[in-house]
């Protein structure tokens, strides 16, 4: 997805609040070659205060694409992605929701709010890598994104510092 023609790395937003499943897409997004920025956001509050560069996240980079989890402290996942699709700037940032919950009404409920797609955690972790490594093949490989990282009505992106 986003080799950018400038070289430069993919933005990814990870929200996810169980540190030992960042650090497995963390280190499943690493492998494969293409350069990429991880900043992870423990919970739906920060995640929406990265996207809109607010404190502490001022000069956040806008990411190119954001991974989702639905169950978070103190804003749901949810919550999170109907606030982004109402908002005019971050509407345009595709999310793909990554969730232990398999719940019909929670799929349904992400696509309605225009969950670019939504993919359940698998509990075995041979399963869980392969299925980073699908999202790591499609998403850094094939999707292509506007250039320049320049979404419709985004202003232009400051430069950040990678949470890790």
């Amino acid at each position: 997805m986003f080799r950018q023609p400038t070289g430069r790395p993919v933005e990814i937003l990870l929200v996810e609040d169980n540190a030992g499943d960042a650090e497995l897409v963390r280190e499943a997004l690493a492998e494969g070659g293409i350069p990429n920025t991880i900043n992870v956001v423990w919970d739906g509050i920060e995640a929406l205060a990265y996207l809109r560069g607010e404190a502490p996240h001022g000069g956040a980079v806008k990411p190119d694409f954001m991974l989702l989890d639905l169950k978070l402290p103190k804003k749901a996942g949810l919550e999170v992605l109907a606030e982004m699709k109402a908002d005019e700037v971050l509407r345009h940032i595709p999310v793909i929701v990554l969730s232990s919950s398999d719940a019909p009404e929670d799929v349904q409920r992400a696509y309605d709010l225009q969950a670019s797609c939504y993919l359940t955690k698998p509990a075995e972790l041979d399963e869980f890598e392969r299925v980073m490594q699908t999202i790591r093949d499609f998403a850094l490989t094939v999707v292509k994104l506007p250039p320049d990282g320049h979404w419709p009505n985004q202003v232009p992106s400051r430069a950040g510092e990678a949470r890790r």
